[in-house]
């Protein structure tokens, strides 16, 4: 259900800094795979810092694409603007908080009701049946296959329709502490 948002509205959800570009330029899609960019002159590029590959190294390829707009970390933001001028970019302290920030604005634009699952087994499978059966009565969004962390739920509130009656997401943690992100994000109406 990501709406439209311009790059001055994006400042604002991540207290990030725009580096360069057009502040009213908007964005309608979110991308965090160089793999999956389907509208690239409306896409913002997340550069996460993964385990394996940084974000950033896939700018180059992704501009080739046509991909225009990205978020970067602050400690590279300088460099990358000065190498690509004709691109926008947003720094941020740290591209995976502010993904769960753009998420959570996201999840507060939808107000029909929102059903969180939890626990240490059956989340998917749980979610899967909750939605088959919701699904006969209501237009029903659901956290794609196991999207049920850190940077899944993100993703799984990306996929919220307008004409969405309902939506259940599914959370998961790995460690201490990540619960509480979650559910700032997902704000479940029901659980």
């Amino acid at each position: 259900m990501l709406n439209s948002l311009s790059l001055t509205q994006l400042v604002e959800i991540t207290k990030g800094r725009l580096i360069q570009g057009d502040e009213h330029r908007s964005i309608e899609q979110i991308s965090i795979d160089s793999r999956q960019v389907f509208n690239p002159s409306k896409t913002l590029f997340i550069a996460l810092q993964g385990a394996k590959a940084k974000g950033e190294t896939f700018i180059p390829s992704l501009i080739e694409l046509g991909v225009e707009v990205f978020l970067v970390p602050l400690e590279s933001a300088e460099k990358l603007a000065a190498s690509f001028e004709s691109q926008a970019f947003l720094a941020v302290p740290d591209t995976r908080k502010a993904l769960q920030e753009i998420a959570k604005y996201t999840r507060e634009q939808f107000k029909s009701p929102v059903v969180g699952i939890t626990g240490s087994n059956g989340k998917t499978i749980v979610k899967e049946w909750l939605a088959q059966i919701l699904s006969q009565s209501y237009s029903v969004a659901k956290s794609p296959k196991s999207y049920n962390s850190q940077v899944g739920v993100p993703l799984s509130i990306f996929g919220i329709k307008k004409d969405h009656q309902v939506a259940i997401l599914e959370a998961g943690i790995s460690k201490s502490g990540e619960m509480a992100a979650l559910a700032e994000m997902i704000q479940p109406k029901l659980g």
